[in-house]
């Protein structure tokens, strides 16, 4: 039924120019529009919603994420802007912070201001 339906993706922020800030001039999405229910953004071809409200429940899992081509240069560029990445005790990251997993893929793992918790990974 919805197989042919474009997707759109959400996500949440109690403080929009905190999240515009983030999402735009960190991550580098364009802006579509902004209003007082959502910012609109553009990932890629996929509209992305954040989306305002007064209390963000972040979810203890990834809510959002980005397949990249290489993602030790993604995590470093994203670091320079001052994105931390988080470190999992039970699991084998390295310097970076990436995660290799079994299948020969890696995970590098980070909050958007509001706790939010988004993913870089490259399959």
């Amino acid at each position: 039924m919805l197989q042919s339906a474009k997707l759109v993706a959400f996500s949440a922020t109690s403080n929009a120019a905190r999240a515009k800030a983030f999402y735009c001039d960190v991550l580098g999405l364009p802006l579509i529009s902004e209003d007082g229910f959502a910012l609109v953004l553009d990932a890629q071809g996929t509209m992305l919603r954040v989306s305002l409200v007064k209390d963000v429940v972040a979810a203890p899992y990834t809510v959002l994420g980005w397949e990249v081509a290489d993602i030790a240069a993604v995590v470093r560029g994203l670091t320079a802007k001052g994105v931390q990445f988080e470190r999992y005790p039970w699991m084998q990251q390295d310097e970076l912070g990436i995660w290799s997993a079994p299948d020969g893929g890696s995970v590098a793992w980070f909050k958007d201001p509001d706790g939010n918790l988004l993913s870089v990974s490259r399959h």
